[in-house]
């Protein structure tokens, strides 16, 4: 695969329940030597430590609701502070509405937005075979399953199927999915910068296809 990594420094990725976009920005950070940054591997970390913080987005999950915007935010211009993040990052799970990209555009410039795009139904179908793993990897029972059953290939841990990847809790999700982070996709959209993505294929076809289109839509050249 021929990559671009010259000023593809700042992307985003979006994309419904169960499309895949944690794996595959996962991908893209390995591909550019980029930081993933995911808010909910965050707010996962939290609630093991079992911190205030973690207390409060617990609830919110659990209920299939967003983790209040203050909240969100703080921690997320704490994390661009750091070291990594001052070279670029591949952004996963922020910003979900409009009152945080208007923050987040305040923050920091960004290059490119990708979405991974599925419908509801396969969203749906997908979440019964996720698992996670506490490190924040993820892997799907049938399409992406770990190299040892149960078992994280990155750490050993042993996998979790969470409680919130229930069929009503992924679609009170993906109904604010719709309602709140798809108008943040037509602003990146009006600003030129958002590439869709079929995001029902497989996670080789999936990344494929990202990076024929940065190359192709003259991302790389900015």
């Amino acid at each position: 695969m021929q990559i671009s990594k010259g000023s593809i420094k700042r992307i985003v990725v979006f994309g419904p329940q169960g499309s895949g976009k944690g794996t595959q920005a996962e991908m893209i950070s390995q591909d550019l030597n980029l930081p993933w940054i995911a808010t909910g591997n965050i707010y996962r970390q939290h609630i093991q430590e079992q911190t205030e913080l973690g207390k409060i987005a617990e609830q919110y999950i659990k209920e299939g609701k967003l983790v209040p915007d203050d909240i969100t935010n703080k921690l997320v211009a704490e994390r661009l502070k750091e070291r990594d993040a001052h070279k670029g990052f591949i952004f996963d799970g922020y910003p979900r509405n409009i009152d945080q990209a208007k923050i987040f555009s305040d923050m920091v410039k960004i290059d490119a937005v990708l979405e991974i795009a599925i419908s509801d139904e396969e969203a749906i179908s997908r979440i019964s075979g996720r698992r996670v793993c506490p490190c924040g990897v993820s892997y799907h029972i049938m399409n992406n399953p770990p190299k040892k059953e149960g078992l994280c290939d990155k750490c050993g841990e042993s996998l979790i199927h969470r409680e919130d990847d229930t069929e009503p809790v992924i679609k009170e999700r993906l109904a604010i999915y719709h309602h709140d982070t798809e108008p943040v996709l037509d602003m990146y959209l009006k600003q030129g910068i958002l590439i869709r993505i079929n995001g029902e294929q497989s996670i080789a076809d999936v990344h494929k296809e990202i990076f024929l289109k940065l190359n192709n839509e003259g991302f790389a050249k900015k």
